[in-house]
């Protein structure tokens, strides 16, 4: 079976290319909207939810808050147990020991973050190794 004769009307080469080309080009533009509209909805997504995170955390530091002054008054029990004022200071440096044990744990932590050191070490054998001396 022999080929069929070019017609007039057939495209040539360029002309191919140069829709494919523009094809190519649209389409990725169409991604790019995608993901543009894509991305809006989930940073509206994310923003609510970090303002609700952020709305229950003041409500449990005010919930802290309100506990503090019931285990002070419990202390106090009716002026029959201790004093107001000392049963204050008690959940006061309550508070103040459990911060400090947070700081120490926390000091604790932070002292052992070291560097990538195999990191480093390869990183600086990668000249070496282009030049052929691994």
């Amino acid at each position: 079976m022999a080929p069929e004769p070019v017609r007039e009307t057939d495209p040539t080469i360029g002309r191919l290319v140069a829709d494919a080309s523009r094809d190519l080009s649209s389409l990725v533009s169409q991604e790019i909207q995608l993901a543009k509209s894509e991305l809006k909805v989930s940073v509206k997504a994310g923003g609510l939810g970090i303002g609700l995170f952020a709305a229950a955390a003041f409500l449990l530091v005010l919930a802290v808050i309100m506990l503090s002054v019931a285990i002070a008054y419990f202390i106090n029990w009716n002026g029959e147990g201790l004093d107001l004022h000392w049963a204050f200071l008690i959940v006061f440096a309550f508070y103040v020991l459990v911060a400090a044990l947070l700081v120490f744990l926390g000091v604790r932590k932070v002292k052992r973050v070291r560097g990538p050191e195999r990191a480093i070490q390869q990183g600086r054998e990668i000249p070496r190794a282009l030049k052929g001396q691994a």
